[in-house]
Parts: C-alpha cells; sequence; structure tokens
C-alpha cells in the first residue's frame, strides 16, 4: 500500500532471524510444576478506593458555540448511547474478553531470555501474588500449585505502557467507541499492560469533578491505568484542583492544547499559570503542539478554497504550525524552569525544537506515534471518502522525509516515548463530517498493534536493538512519569506485568480479527513480524496463544507521585539560573 513508508513495505522481504534465541513453535507450551513453597514478596500498601459514586458527577454540558467551525468541542454524554463490552465465549474466533477471572497466585516462566531496557540474559521469572518474587538462573523453590510457562524461544520483557490514549473521550459532537474495558483488553492482546489516559474537563469545568467523573469510566478496566489530568482554562481554584490532584489521587502531569480554538485551547496566560504551579508541584506538564490561531485560520481558508473532504484536514495544520507551537511550549517551560511532555512529536520543525532545547541541557520530553512512523500523507488523497476519514487525526500524518526523521529521533534518543494516542471513532461517527473535513472526528485507533508494528518495522529492520524496543515501549514512560520500578522492569517487588514476546511469530492486522471496538484499522493488511504469545497483568495470563482472558474491573488505578528523579536535576538547573542580588546602600536623595 503506497501509505506505509518504505521499511513498511520491506515487510514482505526475508528476515534474518534471531539467531541467539533458540527455536520453539509460537505457542510456547503450558503446565504445572512442583516444588516447594517460596515466600512472596512483602505486602505492597492496598490500592486507594475509587469514587464511590462515580456517574453522578459533572456530566459535561456545553453550549452549541462550542461545536463550532473549530471542530473541536467536547460532546455531551447524556442522550448518547454508551459503548457496550462484547460477551463471547472461549470458542470465538477473535476471543473477546471473558468475565470470568482464572487466576494464578504463583506463574514460573521458564527457560526464556529476559530482556530489559539495558540488558539481555537467560533467566527463569518467578510471579507471586502479582509481583515479581525471584528473576534467576536455574530458580529453586517453587510453589508447588505454581504454574510453569515453558518461555523457550521467547523473549520476557516488562508489559508495554501506552502513555497516551483516550478511552470514552466526548469529543466533537460524539464519544469515542472504545471504552475503558474493551480498549484495555486490546492493549493486552498486543501486550500492553498499562495506559495512562486523559482528564479533559469541559471549559469552566471543576478538574476535580471531570477527574472522578473518569475515574468512574475506568473502574471496568482490565488492566492497570492512571490520567494525566487536562488544564483547559484558569483561575485560582484550577491551581487549588492541580495541588489536590498531586498530594491525595496520584496525579503528576497535567496536559496542555494549543489547539482546538473555542473549545479545550489554552491561551498563553493559562499554559503560564499552569506550567508555574507544576513547578511548585514537581509535577510535569505535557502539551499538544499546534498553534490554534493559525488553524482556525488555515481550516476556514482551505475549506472556503473548496478542500472540504479529509484533504484539508492536513493542508490546515502543516508542520510550521505544529513546529511553533513546540518551540513556544519549550521556551516557556525553560523561563519558568519546568521540565517539558510533547506528545505525538510528528514532524521535523517540531523535532528541531527538541534537539536545539536538549543540546541546551533543557529537560524536554518528546513522544510519537507508532502510526507516525509507518503511515504517510498519501492516506488523504486517497479516493475512498471513509478510508481517508478514518486516517484524519491531528497532527495529521506527515511526509515520508518526516518519517525518516522520526526514526532517526528514536534511534539517537531524542524522541523517548511511542504512544498510540488511541481514540477509535467508527465509520458513521466518521461521517460526520462527509461534507466539512472540519466536522471529522478526529482520532485512530491502536493500541493493539504498537508493540508489533515497532518490533517488526524498528527491531526487524536493525534500527532498535530489542533493549531498545523495551525503553521505548516501556520503560521510558514509566521513568518520566515515575512509576518505574514498579512499571516497566522486570525486576523483584515490580508488578508481575510481563510479555512473552515470540520474535518471529507473524500475523496480519486486519479490522476483521482485532480487539480494537472500531470497523477501520489504519494498518490494515500489514503483515507484522514479532507477536506476544502471552501477556501477564498483575501476575494472570490475560492474553495466552490468541486467545484473550482478561477480566472486567481487574485493572487498577496507579499512583504516579510527583518530582520524578530528573526534578532533582530541574531544581539544580533552576538554583544555579539564579541571579545574585546586588547588595547597596539605600538611595537616600530627593525623589520627583
Amino acid at each position: 500500500s503506497p501509505r506505509f513508508s518504505e521499511p513498511a513495505r520491506a515487510r514482505f522481504a526475508p528476515r534474518t532471524r534471531l539467531t541467539r534465541y533458540p527455536r520453539t513453535p509460537a505457542a510456547a507450551g503450558a503446565r504445572v510444576g512442583s516444588a516447594a513453597a517460596v515466600r512472596a514478596p512483602p505486602p505492597r500498601p492496598p490500592e486507594p478506593p475509587g469514587p464511590s459514586d462515580p456517574r453522578k458527577v459533572a456530566m459535561i454540558s456545553l453550549s452549541s458555540s462550542f461545536a463550532s467551525i473549530a471542530g473541536a468541542a467536547l460532546s455531551p454524554r447524556r442522550g448518547i448511547p454508551r459503548p457496550v463490552a462484547r460477551r463471547a465465549s472461549s470458542s470465538t474466533r477473535r476471543g473477546t474478553a471473558r468475565v470470568v477471572r482464572v487466576s494464578n497466585s504463583a506463574v514460573f516462566i521458564k527457560g526464556g531470555v529476559v530482556v530489559t531496557h539495558d540488558e539481555e540474559k537467560f533467566a527463569d521469572v518467578l510471579c507471586v501474588d502479582g509481583r515479581i518474587a525471584a528473576v534467576g538462573a536455574d530458580l529453586d523453590n517453587i510453589p508447588s500449585d505454581a504454574r510453569v510457562i515453558d518461555a523457550d524461544g521467547l523473549l520476557v520483557m516488562p508489559g508495554g505502557i501506552d502513555p497516551h490514549t483516550h478511552m470514552e473521550l466526548p469529543f466533537m459532537g460524539t464519544v469515542a467507541s472504545e471504552d475503558f474495558f474493551t480498549g484495555t483488553s486490546a492493549a493486552a492482546a498486543g501486550g500492553t499492560t498499562s495506559i495512562i489516559d486523559f482528564v479533559i474537563p469541559a471549559p469552566r469545568q471543576n478538574l476535580l469533578e471531570a477527574y472522578h467523573t473518569w475515574r468512574g469510566w475506568a473502574e471496568k478496566s482490565a488492566c492497570d491505568y492512571s490520567f494525566h489530568v487536562a488544564v483547559t482554562w484558569w483561575d485560582e481554584t484550577v491551581s487549588e484542583d492541580m495541588g489536590t490532584l498531586t498530594r491525595e489521587h496520584g496525579v503528576n502531569s497535567f496536559k496542555h492544547f494549543m489547539a482546538y480554538k473555542n473549545a479545550i485551547m489554552c491561551d498563553d496566560e493559562t499554559l503560564v499559570n499552569s506550567f508555574a504551579r507544576c513547578n511548585e508541584l514537581g509535577a510535569i506538564p505535557t502539551v499538544h503542539a499546534e498553534n490554534g490561531e493559525l488553524v482556525f485560520r488555515l481550516q476556514k481558508e482551505m475549506y472556503e478554497r473548496g478542500y472540504v473532504g479529509p484533504e484539508g484536514h492536513p493542508l490546515s495544520r502543516p508542520p510550521e504550525v505544529e513546529g511553533e507551537a513546540a518551540n513556544s511550549a519549550i521556551r516557556i517551560a525553560e523561563v519558568l524552569g519546568v521540565p517539558l511532555y510533547l506528545v505525538h512529536t510528528s514532524c521535523e520543525d517540531a523535532l528541531e525544537a527538541v534537539r536545539r532545547a536538549r543540546s541546551e541541557g533543557q529537560r524536554v520530553f518528546a513522544e510519537v506515534l507508532a502510526q507516525h512512523l509507518v503511515i504517510d500523507d498519501s492516506v488523504y488523497r486517497n479516493p475512498d471518502w471513509s478510508f481517508a476519514a478514518h486516517h484524519v487525526m491531528s497532527p495529521p500524518f506527515r511526509s515520508k522525509r518526516h518519517q525518516g526523521l522520526l526514526w532517526k529521533g528514536l534511534q539517537s534518543g531524542l524522541i523517548h516515548t511511542t504512544a498510540t494516542d488511541h481514540c477509535c471513532f467508527c465509520t458513521p461517527q466518521k461521517a460526520m463530517g462527509k461534507d466539512d473535513f472540519r466536522k471529522i472526528p478526529n482520532g485512530t485507533g491502536g493500541v493493539e498493534d504498537r508493540m508489533s508494528v515497532l518490533w517488526s518495522e524498528g527491531v526487524e529492520t536493525g534500527m532498535l536493538t530489542p533493549s531498545e524496543f523495551v525503553a521505548v515501549t516501556s520503560t521510558n514512560a514509566a521513568k518520566i512519569f515515575n512509576i518505574f520500578p514498579r512499571k516497566g522492569s522486570v525486576s523483584v517487588g515490580a508488578d508481575a506485568d510481563l510479555v512473552l514476546w515470540d520474535p518471529r511469530g507473524k500475523r496480519t492486522i486486519s479490522a476483521k480479527t482485532h480487539h480494537q471496538k472500531i470497523d477501520f484499522n489504519v494498518y490494515e493488511g500489514m503483515e507484522v513480524t514479532g507477536i506476544p504469545a502471552y501477556t501477564l497483568s498483575q501476575g494472570d495470563v490475560v492474553w495466552e496463544n490468541g486467545e484473550l482472558k482478561t477480566t472486567r474491573g481487574k485493572g487498577r488505578y496507579i499512583d504516579r507521585p510527583c518530582y520524578p528523579t530528573y526534578w532533582k536535576n530541574q531544581q539544580r538547573r533552576n538554583e544555579v539560573a539564579t541571579p545574585e542580588k546586588v547588595v547597596r546602600a539605600a538611595y537616600t536623595g530627593p525623589v520627583a
């Protein structure tokens, strides 16, 4: 397909096998072992309870003015049908998540190659009561009732962390089709065991109200989750809520949309106040970098010039729009002495702003979407309106030249994390903009496919090592958002969120077989090499050789404390940059 980059086209060529890993069938056998009991790791404090009455708080209500020409307003939830999670028997071919939990207090993973962000080694892994109890060669003292998984030929890696998803998002007059149960289940099918979603308050809505509303929606999650909270307006109550969220609810990151005028766009006053508050709290601001004023003007101009179809979308959001906003946010963060995280970096212009800032010592982190690495902007000129519309997302897909630079950024460490911006809208929802591209709900899926796409197009092509793959799909996000080593590691005491990866396994991506609740897949027909054979969440096997075994409501909310380790560096930089006061005698002369 012309929409894929050159590395993606090359997927049909014969692959060089990773001969250092023993060959076995993709489906490693599972059996029950026996041995003496082993002492379990020390208990972790209980998780905080979810909201007691989540659905009665802060229904989002917006005036029609927010459904403006900018095409970006949040939608009311009243009157909109909610997605219904599908249930199916274990014989269902697509393996839709089951609601009966099969729990294993101990799982022994034997004979695999443990791959972390900094090493590869042959080792066994013992999981007890949802945590990793031991890692090493030839482990003994295995519990007699432990399930034994033969991982010969498989790589044992930390479960993926997708730091950018939008489940059940009310947006542009509709609600994203993927809910927290189906979305986290699809994630598990792809090897991802944790997501960080977004609470997005309506304009003038109390942040805590919105947070509790989203917590209520997320209680059905199958795997662990956390939340960034968006700041969409400003006054002292927002500042107070930010403090409460960090102290009492484990929020350490706040999102800022520089796009979507007349809806959720932050002006400079909001950015400055919120960034400064993040500095006081030890939190990290995150930014959707597109100049909203320019986008608004270009949308109007393109529509009036007759570009009413999906091809008008990228024309209204050129790379310069993203680059300008990225540079602006970076400079504001520099002046206020706060780290910064740029979501979905998609072009050379934004990447260059990150490169310059980091070369000057500024603490800036960049995220890239797997979609932006392999799909190019030719999709918007496809004669099939539905096909083109399903690729409408922001920032839009870019030319192959930008893709090549993004890969280099990922290789060099200039880009730190990979995500999906998973935000699903089915064809009838996309058709809300059939006569006006500005009304097409922005978003694509991908939470199930991210890791396989990155392995196939990154590791299999020699652009990433297996350890670099682990870093950009899991560990770096865990470190940036301060949940490492609980997440993103294969170490004693860490959560038993693991993926047993078959580096030679293959599958062809298709909407007909995926587990995402959307009738389209942007990777349709793409054959990938590298798939999960098993996924473990909290020590339970939730994906096993093509069968999904997730449990509704099993996912936990994960607290993310403020002041990650890099904040010490930031604080020291701020101290060093503080100018000395000038000590002089008081002026005693005349005053006009």
